[in-house]
């Protein structure tokens, strides 16, 4: 796939979202898991939603067990957990691969167009962070360490 934009994630309820609904948005796209030792980011990650999603911010988080089985839960028990824990109201998707020979399209994308350190493509941990423009660049990367208030300066800057 060349463009964000031409692809399709299954959400959580099992209904389909076009990304070409999301031109003229800025996406924070996130690969969590509740049972990790970043998982109180979805607080900020929440908090950085509902502050900008009236500007154009969409936030997508992708869960995914493929990092020490820290996303065990079936898809139900994933959106309960995040609703009931963190207040999350933010878009989740099926549970993703993000690495692999299963690797979700959006995560093959992004990591071609934004490689890690060294130029390596595949994500080393839950919540590394994908900043993607409204022209459906991606922006920026950011390491699992990184907070969400640590890039509210870039959203805002993306959505100028």
């Amino acid at each position: 796939m060349s463009d964000f934009h031409t692809m399709t994630v299954t959400l959580q309820d099992g209904t389909e979202l076009p990304l070409s609904t999301l031109r003229d948005k800025v996406v924070l796209v996130v690969n969590v898991a509740s049972k990790c030792g970043f998982t109180p980011q979805y607080s900020g990650l929440q908090r950085l939603y509902e502050q900008y999603k009236d500007q154009g911010l969409v936030v997508l988080g992708f869960p995914c067990n493929q990092f020490a089985s820290q996303e065990p839960g079936t898809d139900e028990q994933i959106h309960q957990f995040c609703e009931q824990n963190f207040g999350v109201a933010f878009a989740l998707t099926r549970k993703t691969d993000v690495n692999g020979s299963r690797t979700h399209p959006v995560f093959a994308w992004l990591k071609k167009e934004k490689p890690g350190l060294l130029g390596i493509q595949s994500i080393k941990w839950n919540f590394t962070k994908f900043l993607v423009g409204r022209d459906g660049r991606v922006l920026h990367r950011y390491a699992p360490t990184v907070k969400p208030q640590d890039i509210e300066q870039d959203i805002k800057d993306a959505l100028k």
